[in-house]
């Protein structure tokens, strides 16, 4: 299976334990040399997951508050606290195996992180690192959080750019168990709509620079 090629798959809005199931059986594929790398786009109805590490008291909302408001809750085998998805966020979720010099946890954050940062510039937003946190902010502000899960040296999970997000739900919980900071969107920052699909194909042509893919399939 040729190594440069991605295949990108843009879902639309898809339902969380859809895409998490896809994500499982495209991994089991990738990890055994079946088929190429993934990278799956894709928007969520409003859905709160908790990652192997996080503490439920993260989650500020009752069970009642979160179902009046339409807002799953789900446990997922990702690094990391807990997290909100929801309409207006681009999700991206790479399946890829890390080989050579990649295959590095650290070093496939970073990378990441790197992407995220090197699309939000061309629309003008300056943001950058916290030491010791995951993701890209603007200021003491997450734009973009990041979890993920690698298996057999696979990835997959990954990424949530705040493009329009409706920022009122991360009341309901204490994103990521960092309660010091706050979640911003590209359109809150840039006071203007920023369109979806335009957003998703800056970060396509990122991911397939900096990893390294010279064929991308869609």
């Amino acid at each position: 299976m040729s190594e440069s090629v991605l295949i990108v798959l843009d879902l639309g809005r898809r339902d969380y334990d859809e895409v998490w199931a896809l994500q499982k059986e495209l991994h089991a594929t990738v990890a055994s040399g079946d088929k190429p790398a993934h990278l799956l786009l894709v928007e969520h109805p409003p859905v709160i997951t908790l990652g192997r590490r996080a503490d439920t008291a993260n989650v500020l909302a009752s069970e009642a508050e979160l179902a009046e408001q339409g807002v799953q809750l789900r446990q997922v085998d990702r690094g990391g606290d807990v997290t909100y998805h929801g309409p207006g966020q681009l999700v991206a979720y790479p399946v890829m195996a890390l080989r050579g010099k990649r295959r590095d946890v650290a070093r496939y954050f970073r990378t990441l992180e790197e992407i995220v940062i090197d699309v939000i510039a061309s629309y003008g937003i300056e943001a950058g690192r916290h030491e010791g946190l995951t993701g890209v902010w603007v200021g003491d502000e997450k734009l973009c959080a990041m979890g993920v899960a690698i298996r057999r040296w696979t990835t997959y999970h990954g990424i949530a750019l705040n493009v329009s997000t409706n920022l009122r739900h991360f009341r309901l919980i204490t994103p990521c168990g960092i309660s010091d900071k706050g979640v911003t969107s590209m359109e809150r920052v840039l006071g203007r709509p920023v369109p979806m699909d335009e957003v998703a194909a800056r970060l396509v042509d990122r991911f397939a620079a900096e990893f390294g893919f010279s064929e991308v399939e869609r």
